[in-house]
């Protein structure tokens, strides 16, 4: 494990100890957390982002629409109770 010193602003460090202080960790803990969210956040924007590339280089064709439309139908349709075929 590495251990660094950052310089941060009074009314910065003021905010993170009231926060910190508030759920009870270590200056380290919250450091940590902290990062790792931000760190969780990034990679999930990348993620997004390259799905939504994906499709841009590679999008449905109208027959693929269709189809996914039709079972979205078929699974969501009122007149066809699951239950009801269960419970029978």
């Amino acid at each position: 494990m590495a251990k660094i010193a950052i310089s941060l602003p009074d009314e910065v460090l003021d905010a993170i100890e009231k926060e910190r202080m508030a759920s009870g960790i270590s200056r380290s803990e919250y450091f940590r957390r902290t990062v790792e969210e931000h760190l969780r956040r990034e990679k999930e924007k990348e993620d997004v982002a390259r799905y939504i590339q994906g499709y841009l280089d590679d999008p449905e064709t109208p027959e693929e629409f269709e189809s996914a439309l039709a079972a979205a139908r078929f699974a969501f349709d009122p007149d066809d109770s699951w239950e009801e075929e269960f419970n029978k």
